[in-house]
Order: C-alpha cells, then sequence, then structure tokens
C-alpha cells in the first residue's frame, strides 16, 4: 500500500489570522492589571510560543515595577487564566483565514493527503477556533501546547502526530510562520513552507525553510514537487 503524505499545519498566522482576537484577549487583561496595551502588529511578533509565552514577555519585558519570583509566577499565571477565559469566549469576533487556506485544504483533501494541526495554543481553543471558522473537518488529529508534555519547538510535538495519524516521517511537510514551526520540523527532519510576515520578531532570512509564500493562494505547485518525488 502506498503511504499517503501528511500535512502538518500550525494556527495562529498560518491558517488563521488570529490576531486582531488575541490583541483584544491581551489587551483586556493589561487593562485589568495595570500595564501597557499593544497594538496588533506588537501582538503578531509575541504569539508564537502560546498565551503563557505572550503574557510573559509582554509583561516582564516592560515590567512597571519589581516584583518577588513567586509573585511573578502567581501574577502571571493568574494573567494567563484571565487571557484564556476571555480569548475563549471572543475566539472568533475579528479573526479571518489566510488567503487560499480553504481552498488549499480541498484541493489536499482531494488529494488524500492526510492533515493536522501542530499548534502552541492550548487544544481546546484551537479545537474551537477551527470548528468556528469553519475547516476543522479538514484535519485528523489537532494537538495543542498541552496535548502532549511537549510542545514546539520541540521535534516530538510533530512526531508524535504524524505517528498518531499514522503517516511517514518522509512524506511530510510543515506550514508554519515563525522559528518555533521551522526549528521544530528542521529538527524532526520535514521540510517546511515558511509564510511571509509571520507571527514572529525575526525577519524570514533568520528562519529556516525551504520555500518561502506570501499565501496559499496558488501554492499546489511548489507542493506537487514533494509528492511527486
Amino acid at each position: 500500500m502506498t503511504q499517503n503524505f501528511t500535512f502538518l499545519f500550525d494556527l495562529d498566522g498560518t491558517l488563521v489570522d488570529t490576531a486582531p482576537d488575541l490583541m483584544q484577549a491581551h489587551n483586556y487583561v493589561m487593562r485589568k492589571f495595570g500595564y501597557p496595551t499593544k497594538s496588533t502588529e506588537q501582538i503578531r511578533n509575541l504569539v508564537g510560543q502560546g498565551a503563557g509565552a505572550m503574557i510573559g514577555r509582554s509583561i516582564w519585558g516592560q515590567a512597571k515595577k519589581e516584583f518577588g519570583k513567586v509573585q511573578d509566577e502567581k501574577t502571571k499565571k493568574e494573567m494567563v487564566k484571565e487571557f484564556v477565559d476571555y480569548y475563549g469566549k471572543n475566539i472568533i469576533n475579528e479573526s479571518t483565514l489566510i488567503t487560499g487556506v480553504k481552498e488549499f485544504l480541498i484541493w489536499s483533501k482531494k488529494k488524500n493527503i492526510s492533515m493536522a494541526v501542530c499548534t502552541n495554543k492550548q487544544e481546546h481553543l484551537a479545537i474551537d477556533l477551527l470548528k468556528k471558522i469553519g475547516i476543522y473537518d479538514f484535519f485528523e488529529y489537532v494537538a495543542g501546547s498541552n496535548t502532549f508534555d511537549y510542545c514546539k519547538p520541540d521535534p516530538r510535538h510533530l512526531t508524535s502526530v504524524i505517528e498518531i495519524i499514522d503517516g511517514d516521517i518522509n512524506k511530510s511537510l510543515m506550514f508554519g510562520d515563525s522559528e518555533t514551526d521551522a526549528n521544530a520540523a528542521k529538527a524532526a527532519g520535514i521540510p517546511v513552507i515558511l509564510l511571509e510576515d509571520g507571527y514572529t520578531e525575526k525577519n524570514t532570512t533568520e528562519i529556516y525553510h525551504n520555500h518561502l509564500i506570501k499565501d496559499f493562494k496558488n501554492i499546489e505547485k511548489i507542493v506537487q514537487t514533494y509528492l511527486s518525488y
């Protein structure tokens, strides 16, 4: 039996432009706890590592006053909880699919390609977003930051999903938008198709990738070169 190809996708900034809703949740928490708010573009630079890292990098990078370590962690946990609660209730107010995503998923499904999501978003939030934005049924598996005991950039986040859906690591592709995605895929030995203008502070020239794309519009020719070998 010929083994099907596997496509793995990051979520935030790759399949869905979630920055506007993440910004609203982030700024809600910032205002509540007395910290400066951020713009959508600033949020895009903070998203890749998940909610906790986003809050942490935002707060502790510009804290108004010094806290003890214990209080730091306690406050951060409270803020992350507030963020997740607020975001979960407002997950799709302004978020939109990246251009060409739906069409590419339909094309891939017709090619009998197995597809899964590997995101550093919490699993229940990722599933909820995918369902509400209308693309959940394309995927065989959704792995969030809390699905396993590890997450990207740990390559096991990707390889475990490939194993679960009975894929072949040598017949897999990773679609992502940040160094978190790229480093995980590189360590796993999986080619990376990287989106420009991703949710990262780094330039695309600083991030490992095999192909660089603006969005998913008309990328079938690039992908077909992998399916052919």
